[in-house]
């Protein structure tokens, strides 16, 4: 299986995105903080996902980048397509060339998974992700940690999706 940094970091930084999203833009910096990655690479992968009309950006003071639609019509796999990533588990990268130059004996079997896998992440999308608690409390710690606490508005929304509103 191959999913490499590029993939899962893109999908963290548009999950911090979305988390963020009821704050104003959002700088990568503050994503780079927070998620621990190279502000260089977000920059390279922002590049990406703004090109696939997943995030725009604000220019100016107090700029940075929103998400382009609802964080319900954002899905993983699409973020990890925006990226160039594939999601393969054959060993031949999909080519069918994986035993000197002819398809091997479970090449099917690893490109079936693929294709599952790929249907799998097109049917999270990050608005759910935001729905779990884990996810809410892990963004929190990182927050706490970095000294970027929640605002009022994104207060409301996180207790919202707990129910608590």
């Amino acid at each position: 299986m191959r999913l490499t940094t590029k993939g899962r970091y893109a999908v963290t930084a548009m999950l911090d995105l979305a988390l963020h999203a009821n704050q104003g833009p959002v700088s990568l910096a503050d994503i780079s903080k927070r998620q621990h990655i190279s502000l260089s690479y977000l920059e390279q992968l922002f590049a990406k996902l703004r090109q696939n009309s997943l995030v725009k950006s604000v220019r100016g003071p107090g700029g940075g980048y929103r998400l382009n639609r609802e964080a319900a019509e954002i899905f993983v796999a699409q973020i990890i397509d925006a990226v160039n990533e594939s999601i393969d588990a054959t060993n031949c990268s999909g080519k069918g060339d994986c035993q000197n130059g002819d398809v091997c004996l479970t090449h099917y079997l690893w490109s079936d998974l693929s294709a599952q896998i790929h249907t799998f992440l097109s049917s999270i999308s990050l608005a759910s992700l935001i729905e779990k608690q884990a996810v809410r409390d892990v963004a929190e710690r990182q927050n706490r940690n970095e000294g970027i606490g929640l605002g009022p508005v994104e207060k409301i929304r996180v207790e919202s999706l707990n129910g608590s509103a």
